[in-house]
């Protein structure tokens, strides 16, 4: 079953980016969880995101396009990637969630991939 892990970080945690003190130990945690899951062969995928700030969002009504620079929503905890994992059950998806470095400062939301249209 595939499920897709979603990093959510709060402003404090995202901070810790741009911190010299502390931008070595906060990647080399990320890098160190990455790693790990994709040697043990369960992750299909997956990328960290630039910040909302980057974004741009489109809606479109009555047929006009709407398109807004930056994120819609207003967010304390924002999205920071995503990772796409083929594993047995929702209980190994969540033992992997439990090691992601930002799961103690933030939250990782997990959700079953929809499967494809039998053909």
């Amino acid at each position: 079953m595939q499920y897709m892990l979603q990093f959510y970080e709060n402003p404090e945690e995202r901070g810790k980016h741009k911190d010299p003190a502390q931008v070595e130990a906060y990647f080399a945690g990320w890098t160190a969880f990455i790693g790990m899951l994709a040697q043990s062969g369960a992750m299909v995928s997956g990328n960290g995101l630039l910040p909302p700030d980057t974004a741009t969002t489109l809606r479109v009504k009555n047929g006009t396009r709407q398109v807004v620079d930056g994120p819609f929503a207003d967010n304390r905890e924002i999205l920071g990637g995503y990772v796409i994992l083929d594993v047995p059950d929702l209980d190994a998806a969540l033992n992997w969630a439990a090691r992601v470095p930002c799961v103690t400062a933030g939250s990782v939301e997990i959700r079953p991939i929809l499967p494809p249209p039998d053909a």
